[in-house]
């Protein structure tokens, strides 16, 4: 009976635990909860995979997560900095080529007008000559 009364404390939610602790704070609770959390998930035991992970990788005890993930942050920073000078360089050259590109559309289709007036000019003398005889 003690048992169920344990795991019915675990599952408690914030309702439950403002009731039953009326003056704390809802951080204070959150805390309260969260240990419950954990407590629950160490009796909780390891599957084959999740040990077989831990072998692989072991997080040593007092090693710093979030200094590893700065220092590598850092490392990374002079080829960010690469990237994103090569990814403007390539913008440019894209910015460029579009303005190009929109010239020659506009000078092919100035082409394209004075070709088409050019053969209606041979077809008008075509049909002129045919006209007189020749």
């Amino acid at each position: 009976m003690a048992e169920i009364k344990d795991l019915q404390k675990k599952r408690e939610t914030i309702f439950d635990l403002v009731r039953r602790f009326p003056n704390k704070t809802y951080r204070e609770l959150e805390k309260y909860r969260d240990a419950d959390r954990q407590e629950e998930a160490a009796q909780i035991p390891l599957t084959e995979s999740q040990k077989s992970q831990e072998e692989l990788e072991p997080i040593a005890k007092g090693v710093c997560v979030t200094g590893a993930l700065r220092k590598d942050r850092q490392e990374m920073d002079p080829k960010i900095k690469a990237l994103e000078e090569a990814l403007a360089n390539a913008l440019a050259v894209n910015e460029s080529h579009q303005k190009l590109n929109g010239t020659l559309q506009e000078r092919l289709t100035e082409v394209e007008e004075d070709n088409k007036k050019l053969a209606h000019q041979i077809e008008d003398r075509v049909h002129k000559m045919r006209k007189s005889g020749l």
